[in-house]
């Protein structure tokens, strides 16, 4: 797989990367927080291979974590940035983690949102799961992802017809060509080597009601890697849709922070 990757580029300032997760793009993950990173930052959007324009392989090779890492690091620089901070959210996390460790000297502070160093049973029960669904398109696929991305408490504060509001908001939004291939790869992730070879500053975030990527493999994260800080917030899997403001409240300091 050679072909590079497709990415947005917005804002001035300082280098900033953030990277998507599973059936995502760069700005349907980050389009909450899109505007106010932006102000301040020059941000690049990668999409992974299979989303928004990305290629996926042509021959159907499985996507390979090496592979990816490096091409976040080429479409960074083919963006005018000679280093940057690392940002990636559920499956961009441990993808940055490996962009970091293959490429240090790119890469100036490291962050992860709902992120996972390998899949625990749980999660990667879910993700066999969501592929068959997706396999056999399964109407009740919109549902389940609805129920692990969304925290209780956002959904308990909700009417009835709002609830109804984002199932159907979340049966609009279709998976990208490459969802199945990089729920593959997240199957197959294991970064945990990795982590202690990561030496610059690193901010781990882990929404306390996350239901997809449950807490315990951010704590896993946030103990493999030496200059790691761990911040619980709240929300669930989709804390960057319940309330942008709690992420955006722990990230901005932290990319503002002086070595």
């Amino acid at each position: 797989m050679t072909d590079s990757l497709a990415f947005d580029v917005h804002g001035a300032g300082a280098g900033l990367v953030l990277i998507h997760g599973t059936g995502s793009s760069g700005l349907g993950t980050w389009g909450s927080v899109l505007g106010d990173l932006a102000a301040e930052y020059t941000v690049v959007l990668p999409n992974l291979p299979g989303s928004a324009g990305s290629p996926l392989p042509p021959d159907g090779t499985p996507l390979d974590p090496d592979t990816i890492a490096d091409q976040i690091i080429s479409a960074a620089r083919d963006a005018g940035l000679e280093r940057f901070a690392l940002v990636g959210a559920s499956l961009g996390a441990p993808l940055a983690v490996r962009a970091a460790a293959r490429h240090p000297e790119f890469v100036t502070r490291l962050a992860t949102v709902c992120g996972f160093a390998h899949p625990r049973p749980t999660l990667r029960l879910n993700l066999e799961l969501l592929a068959s669904m997706y396999g056999r398109g399964d109407e009740d696929a919109s549902k389940f992802i609805a129920m692990l991305s969304f925290s209780e408490d956002y959904f308990a504060a909700l009417t009835e017809e709002g609830l109804q509001e984002v199932l159907q908001q979340v049966r609009e939004q279709r998976p990208e060509l490459g969802t199945i291939a990089q729920i593959a790869l997240a199957l197959r992730l294991d970064v945990r080597q990795d982590l202690p070879r990561i030496r610059v500053p690193t901010l781990v975030l882990t929404p306390t009601g996350d239901r997809f990527v449950a807490p315990a493999h951010s704590y896993e994260i946030a103990t493999g890697i030496p200059a790691a800080r761990l911040v619980r917030i709240p929300g669930g899997h989709a804390s960057l849709i319940e309330d942008p403001r709690t992420t955006l409240s722990e990230l901005l300091p932290f990319l503002g922070e002086r070595d």
